[in-house]
């Protein structure tokens, strides 16, 4: 089977919840999810699922509309921060240069809301394993976040460092998934579909 692997679009900021922050998307992630749409709409798409975020959510949904599909929603794909009361995206951290940025670069380890991430990555790997044995056969498209889709890939591919991949805001990588049990990875990080909207991330 094909499995079709897209990070969400753009999200809005949010600080100060008193409960997890689950953002939605800005003007120019939904820009992003449109084109993510359109490029989509290329393939023989069978099936769409998401995590269960809003910002992932709201990224698949015109690619769902546009095919007549309901999106299944995947609990164990949700970001490694879901518990956090805030979300505030990695490229105005960098610009900003404040502290929050700078203990990043101290220790990356910052970016996983004290959560251990090989249990992290056992689980979204368990996850996508799932979707694998459900749709043999199948061209299966999953709509997550950047640590979901780093630490899949980097399993796949025998990283140790957790931190090895960057994957952009609405970019596409691609696993083909064999019945034998072979992985192969086909492309990581696509973003030429998404013009002038693409945002590298820091």
């Amino acid at each position: 089977m094909d499995l079709i692997i897209v990070r969400h679009g753009r999200p809005e900021r949010v600080e100060g919840l008193a409960n997890a922050a689950d953002p939605g998307l800005t003007d120019i992630g939904h820009a992003q999810a449109e084109a993510v749409a359109r490029f989509l709409l290329q393939e023989p798409v069978d099936h769409v699922v998401t995590s269960p975020m809003r910002r992932a959510r709201q990224t698949g949904q015109p690619l769902a509309d546009a095919l007549g599909m309901d999106p299944e929603v995947i609990e164990d794909l949700a970001e490694i921060d879901q518990g956090a009361n805030e979300y505030v995206p990695m490229e105005e951290l960098k610009a900003e240069g404040g502290e929050a940025w700078q203990a990043i670069l101290n220790d990356p380890t910052a970016m996983h809301n004290g959560v251990d991430i090989e249990a992290f990555a056992d689980t979204v790997t368990a996850a996508f394993e799932k979707v694998i044995a459900e749709n043999r056969g199948k061209t299966v498209v999953a709509f997550c976040h950047g640590m979901v889709t780093m630490q899949f890939l980097r399993r796949l591919l025998g990283y140790e460092d957790p931190h090895s991949l960057r994957v952009d805001y609405a970019s596409i990588s691609r696993v083909q998934a064999a019945s034998s049990g072979a992985r192969s990875i086909r492309s990581v990080n696509e973003t030429g579909h998404l013009g002038e909207t693409r945002i590298v991330s820091p």
